[in-house]
């Protein structure tokens, strides 16, 4: 995962272009990718596919040659989507196009004018302070005119037509959290499910931030009734501590198991409510849509320092932390596709004798209790997450209880996603 965000860093990304189709290129050297592309002026619910942008070079360049702020030396230097400029200007003409974080003069910030045109630049504010009266040359080289937005789709197919959806945006620039460590993550999600039988078809998207899940969204409305779980990525590689914000409908089936999946991380883990207001999901969540989407992060929107500057680089994501992310979806994807299984058992008037089995003696404490607490419940109206839930372990441990009482003739299985009950 850290190999991969390595070689996606230095890509020049935005909403259109190049860039993100070049992002593309390299997703679907990774797992199998179809791309779609939506021409400029497309009307896609209340928005409109805006014109690509693609840039060349730009720069600031002082009185006395040296260079202030130039995307040579990092992405971050030019406002995303700045309209192409090449002028002379005085300080004083210049100042109000530069974009600084005064509280952190080292850093530079994360600035795009998307729906206006408009351009500038971004810069450390040591930078600035250190600006004199004179002429200063300033260059965009970029073109700004109709052509398409671009976002790949993997589909996963699986033996039912039910979907879940997994939704990352890819359109930041250098930003290591807020967008590479999604990217990585899901890869390495959609790489390990291609390597297993899936009852749930999974489908990954790769879109550029608001404009990609609305064009999604307005071109697919006929697959929305299949999606029975959702998640966005974003913001998974930073050292804070796990994040669930729960769908809009607050109670949906991957709310409880996203829940139960970081109880059981062995992390530090939140879990809130719904808010209008972060990454895509509340484009999946809006009212005509209401799908069961929720986010899972690390590092909230907004909420860290780092957020959309350059701190945000490959130094501030973790292995560990990636790895940690992943396993958390891991167990959820666990969840997802055995999660509705219902099982019933074929002895349960008293304790059946499970050590004349050889399923008790040898077995952990915590697999006893898996064991005691599937007989319980495997009364033909639990599913295997609602045992888990009620019981307090991890979906896994209970699963294999499952198993393990079903090899030894103790338990049938009335429904699976995917088979007939």
């Amino acid at each position: 995962m850290m190999r991969l965000a390595e070689e996606l860093y230095p890509i020049c990304r935005s909403i259109t272009g190049a860039g993100l189709r070049q992002t593309l290129d390299i997703i679907g050297r990774e797992v199998p990718l179809d791309r779609h592309e939506v021409p400029s002026g497309t009307r896609v619910l209340d928005w409109t596919v805006p014109d690509e942008w693609n840039l060349r070079r730009a720069f600031v360049e002082a009185p006395d040659g040296s260079r202030i702020a130039d995307t040579a030396e990092h992405n971050l230097h030019v406002v995303s989507y700045s309209a192409p400029v090449d002028a002379v200007l005085s300080l004083d003409e210049l100042r109000p196009r530069l974009h600084t974080l005064p509280e952190h003069p080292d850093w530079i910030p994360y600035r795009t004018t998307y729906y206006r045109r408009d351009w500038g630049f971004c810069l450390q504010h040591r930078r600035l302070q250190a600006m004199t009266a004179g002429r200063y040359r300033v260059l965009i080289d970029a073109t700004l005119a109709p052509g398409a937005l671009s976002y790949g789709e993997a589909v996963l197919r699986g033996s039912r037509a039910d979907e879940v959806l997994v939704s990352v945006h890819c359109c930041h620039p250098s930003l290591a959290n807020d967008n590479l460590s999604g990217i990585v993550v899901a890869v390495a999600l959609a790489k390990e499910l291609l390597g297993k039988p899936r009852a749930f078809t999974w489908r990954f998207l790769f879109i550029p931030g608001t404009i990609g899940a609305v064009t999604w969204l307005a071109r697919n409305e006929e697959v929305l009734p299949r999606i029975r779980h959702g998640i966005v990525l974003a913001g998974v590689g930073s050292r804070h501590d796990l994040r669930w914000k729960r769908s809009r409908r607050g109670n949906a089936a991957i709310d409880r198991i996203m829940a139960l999946s970081l109880r059981h991380s062995g992390e530090e883990a939140v879990v809130e409510d719904f808010v209008p207001y972060g990454y895509d999901e509340r484009q999946y969540c809006s009212p005509g849509f209401d799908l069961p989407v929720g986010c899972l992060m690390r590092g909230k929107w907004g909420a860290y320092p780092e957020y959309h500057t350059s701190a945000d680089d490959l130094g501030f994501i973790a292995p560990e932390r990636l790895e940690g992310s992943l396993a958390v979806l891991r167990a959820a994807a666990e969840a997802i596709e055995h999660g509705e299984e219902v099982w019933k058992s074929l002895n349960p008037k008293g304790e059946p004798q499970l050590g004349a089995r050889g399923l008790y003696s040898d077995a952990a404490d915590d697999d006893r209790m898996a064991l005691l607490w599937v007989l319980n419940l495997a009364d033909g109206t639990h599913s295997l997450l609602d045992m888990a839930a009620r019981a307090g372990m991890p979906f896994a441990r209970i699963r294999a209880a499952a198993l393990a009482l079903a090899e030894s003739g103790l338990l049938e299985r009335l429904s699976a996603p995917g088979h007939p009950c």
